[in-house]
């Protein structure tokens, strides 16, 4: 049974018409073709479908589409500003904080939260607000260093 699900994405008010049982991740890369959060695990466990709900780190592989009704969802794509990459995507790029970039969607959503609420944090804090998102190539030293260089920046994400 379909339904009108109605929600901000990356700015843009939005309005579509959806299976009940849509998840969150197939509506962003099959209804809107935004492809930067991954399907990784499908599970909840990896964390590379990371995309901010009301600016909250949300997985996209285990949540409804229909649940998001009345919400702002971003997405990597939406993070970029006039054509300008945001301060953590400079920062990941500068800071060699990506490899392969299958983790890095999630991994700048997951720190664009922290960030938002907590401009100045620590290792641990950084840790901790990275902890649901797996990478497997960069043993996670500069993906830390590039979230510290984001924050130093001082550019509000």
């Amino acid at each position: 049974m379909k339904r009108i699900v109605a929600l901000t994405l990356n700015g843009r008010a939005t309005e579509d018409a959806i299976a009940g049982n849509t998840l969150l991740i197939d509506y962003l890369r099959d209804t809107h073709g935004l492809t930067g959060a991954k399907k990784g695990c499908d599970g909840g466990e990896c964390g590379a479908c990371t995309v901010l709900v009301d600016g909250r780190p949300r997985l996209s592989c285990i949540t409804l589409a229909a649940s998001c009704e009345g919400t702002k969802v971003e997405t990597i794509e939406g993070q970029a500003k006039a054509g300008r990459l945001s301060a953590l995507q400079r920062a990941f790029h500068e800071n060699l904080g990506t490899q392969c970039g299958f983790c890095t969607p999630g991994m700048i959503l997951s720190a664009t939260s922290l960030l938002r609420t907590n401009p100045d944090p620590d290792t641990d804090e950084i840790k901790t607000a990275l902890g649901g998102n797996l990478c497997r190539c960069t043993g996670y030293v500069k993906i830390i260093q590039s979230v510290k260089a984001a924050a130093k920046a001082g550019e509000n994400p």
